[in-house]
């Protein structure tokens, strides 16, 4: 035997005996558990990554591995649906040990939306996915929530659009921002929200009153805008986007920026910025109608499986315009504008933003934290605040320019808490209480040369718990119900002319009110109510063969009256009217009832939902009238009244592939209001409506996307006649003024295109170029408070680049 194989077997004889000296029958063995309902999660692999080598849990969720040796091993187990879980171990005996998975992973991970039906919760629920947000980042969250059938826009203008929900919007309406009800004046008719849709990754749009973890107070719904999580491992990521258009001769530019760590720390930033010039009608340009917005961003947190926290500030700051033909200085003036087909007054195109405008800035903060208790539940617990300031300029004399005719602080601070109770078997309840205080500021007349303000100073206090509960009767059928209590409770501080307090006989219903008469004849009063509020939900959401769904919701919402509508008094410059409310009015109560019947299919799916809304003590706002004069001009005055109402109709969705690349999306939304205690139509019901849309998509190539969309609106036949004479000093005669004669219905195409080039394995250019109104049509919407001065927007050509990295 030479030396170099007698060298060879002597490595082998000693690596023997070395193995033989090693005790290597040791015996790791455990059970997988879920971490809700220690319920056994059959089929979990367990591996060891040292060794390279796995276990399956057997059906009782216990495993074995044999043959180990004495050392120290990193042991990965994993789960379909579960969060993947890392341990230590460290074997020098036998070793038995239980893991816990969390089996409900759809709270921490992100998901990607376009517009989707969902019936989770039992809820009617439509979700707008990330892609549809994204072609919407130079307009407003009015403009991509009428996307979704059932949803319409009732704006002021072209800039300012608040969403309505089957015909009710403002107070009626909750939007919840990254899990904050928002609070920004959104009582006034023209006051849009506050909020960057580009902070969103998707929208969620409930239609029924199933949303008592948020408020008893949806009588039309929820809107719900998330912000997407993140996974925990080492990363830098984020996007840059811009967007031109033709129409306005602006757009916005944005970016932002995410940092991940494989502990589970996260922070992100973004930032947004819009400016607009004058907006362009078929036919003429909208003078004063710019706009220009500064919204900003930041969130730091830390997120595991059993505990984490979020902090998050968002800063919007906007500057508005109001066409200038909608201010009038006198009767005739009114009436001329009115009735004119053509604005009154034109200018070239500009950039400046005069008066009439608003000047907006809105701060939110909140810090939310988690932790997740063994056979519990999930215990979350949130602050969170909001300054919403709100300056508006009037057309006024030169020296007065600068004083703002209104001037509004409103302040909102919250503290809630969660409790969601999921270790029992097919049940999960969520509990938790609220209290929140509000004060609104409406600066002194040193400011607004205005002595009595349109709405006044005042102190909200609000508490409230609720209990809604999800129970799985089996794989196919859930039910849902829930209950919630609030106490309200409004202490404000208020100047009245003499004359209006008695004529409205408040000296003899409130004479507690009272402290007596200042000068000028003005009384000043402490108005103080209390309201105490109800609501439940019922749901039932049953799954049947080939994706055919059936779901059923009630929801009881009862609604406090807000400031503008028990304390408004005078000009509301914004909307150009002139706004009184009333201290007579009590809570709405509304029974809301909703079906949907869906087929989810991708060849041919479709949706069809009905809905009836009854409303005792609905609160509207309508014309008195009459067209008062004042020292900034004339305008119609709008009176708050409560009747009994009731809103009914269907939404219906199509949608199909008719072939492999070629797909079809159909709407069509039917809508009747009553105003059952005069037996006439409710006004601003949004009319009938119907669109198709034909979209080419080739992901092969470069993710080519390629649509054309029609959208038609019927002209509103059912509507209240509130129209008046008036003196025409001009004339020396009585002249009708037409207020309610509805406009006429209109169709208008547009077309949109995008692609996606990849230049590095992280890295994409999206590219995406769009017509809004291809063929120019003037047209006017009966939803634009507006409508009586100017026509809608013209034709309008988008460029969007997007840099994703």
């Amino acid at each position: 035997m030479n030396n170099k194989l007698k060298r060879c077997c002597f490595a082998l004889l000693f690596f023997y005996n070395t193995l033989s000296s090693q005790n290597c029958n040791y015996i790791f063995s455990g059970k997988i558990e879920d971490f809700h309902e220690n319920s056994v999660l059959t089929e979990a692999t367990i591996f060891i990554k040292e060794l390279n080598i796995f276990s399956i849990a057997d059906s009782k969720g216990e495993f074995t591995i044999s043959n180990l040796c004495k050392g120290i091993y990193t042991i990965e187990i994993a789960h379909v649906a579960c969060e993947n879980v890392t341990a230590k171990i460290t074997i020098n005996q036998n070793v038995y040990k239980t893991f816990q998975l969390e089996h409900h992973l759809e709270e921490l991970k992100e998901i990607v939306f376009k517009i989707d039906r969902k019936t989770s919760n039992t809820s009617i629920e439509q979700t707008l996915k990330e892609d549809v947000i994204e072609s919407f980042t130079d307009k407003s969250l009015g403009d991509v929530l009428a996307k979704v059938t059932g949803v319409s826009s009732l704006s002021t203008g072209n800039s300012i659009v608040k969403p309505m929900i089957h015909g009710l919007h403002s107070s009626r309406l909750l939007i919840v921002n990254n899990n904050v009800r928002q609070f920004d004046q959104e009582w006034g008719i023209e006051h849009g929200p506050s909020i960057d849709i580009n902070t969103a990754s998707s929208i969620d749009v409930i239609k029924g009153a199933n949303t008592l973890l948020y408020g008893s107070d949806a009588i039309a719904g929820l809107v719900l805008i998330k912000r997407g999580n993140y996974q925990a491992k080492d990363s830098l990521f984020g996007s840059s986007s811009s967007s031109l258009n033709s129409n306005g001769r602006g757009g916005n530019i944005s970016a932002e920026v995410v940092t991940t760590s494989k502990k589970g720390f996260y922070n992100r930033m973004q930032v947004n910025y819009k400016k607009f010039g004058d907006f362009k009608a078929a036919k003429y340009n909208l003078s004063n109608s710019g706009v220009k917005n500064l919204n900003a961003s930041l969130s730091f947190g830390y997120k595991s499986f059993e505990k984490g926290f979020d902090l998050y500030y968002s800063y919007v700051d906007n500057t508005i315009g109001i066409i200038r033909t909608a201010h009038v200085g006198n009767v005739n003036d009114l009436i001329r504008a009115i009735n004119k087909k053509a604005p009154s007054f034109v200018n070239d195109f500009s950039y400046e933003i005069d008066n009439p405008r608003q000047l907006i800035t809105h701060h939110l903060a909140k810090l939310q934290a988690y932790k997740r208790f063994q056979n519990l539940g999930k215990l979350t617990l949130q602050y969170d605040f909001q300054i919403n300031r709100r300056k508006e300029f009037d057309r006024r004399r030169t020296v007065l320019r600068d004083n703002p005719a209104a001037d509004f602080r409103l302040f909102t601070t919250s503290f809630q808490s969660n409790l969601k109770i999921d270790a029992l078997k097919n049940l999960v309840i969520n509990t938790g209480f609220l209290l929140r205080y509000q004060q609104n500021n409406s600066a002194d007349a040193n400011v607004t040369r205005v002595r009595i303000p349109l709405i006044p100073s005042y102190d909200k206090y609000e508490t409230g718990f609720y209990v809604v509960s999800n129970y799985n009767l089996s794989a196919q059928t859930k039910i849902s119900a829930g209950f919630r209590y609030d106490l309200t409770k409004i202490e404000a501080e208020k100047k009245y002319k003499v004359f209006d307090w008695e004529e409205n006989n408040y000296d003899e219903l409130f004479p507690e009110f009272t402290v007596g008469v200042e000068e000028d004849f003005e009384i000043l009063t402490f108005p103080k109510f209390n309201f105490n509020n109800y609501s439940a939900s019922f749901g039932f959401t049953s799954f049947f063969n080939q994706g055919y769904e059936f779901s059923f919701n009630y929801g009881l919402a009862s609604r406090t009256p807000n400031a503008s509508e028990l304390f408004s008094n005078g000009l509301h410059h914004s909307a150009a009217r002139i706004e009184t409310g009333s201290l007579l009015l009590h809570k709405e109560i509304a029974n809301k009832f909703i079906a949907s019947f869906t087929r989810n299919h991708q060849v041919l799916g479709f949706s069809i939902s009905p809905y009836y809304n009854s409303i005792n003590n609905f609160i509207q706002l309508i014309p008195a009238g009459d067209a008062l004069t004042t020292v900034r001009g004339a305008f119609i005055e709008w009176k708050y009244s409560q009747v009994d109402a009731r809103i009914f109709g269907v939404d219906l969705d199509v949608n199909g592939k008719l072939t492999d690349k070629l797909y079809y999306t159909g709407s069509l939304g039917v809508l009747q209001g009553d105003n059952l205690t005069e037996d006439i139509p409710l006004i601003h019901m949004p009319s009938t409506n119907f669109s198709n849309a034909l979209f080419y998509t080739n992901k092969e190539f470069y993710q080519l996307n390629i649509g054309i969309t029609q959208q038609t609106e019927f002209r509103q036949s059912s509507f209240p006649d509130y129209n008046f004479t008036t003196f025409n000093p001009i004339n020396q005669e009585d002249v009708l003024v037409d207020i309610s004669s509805t406009t006429g219905a209109f169709t208008l195409f547009h077309f949109n295109s995008s692609a996606s080039f990849k230049f590095a394995k992280k890295s994409s250019l999206t590219v995406a170029f769009n017509i809004e109104n291809i063929f120019n049509k003037p047209y006017r919407n009966y939803l634009n408070t507006l409508r009586y001065f100017a026509d809608d927007l013209g034709r309008n050509f988008n460029i969007k680049l997007k840099y994703n990295y």
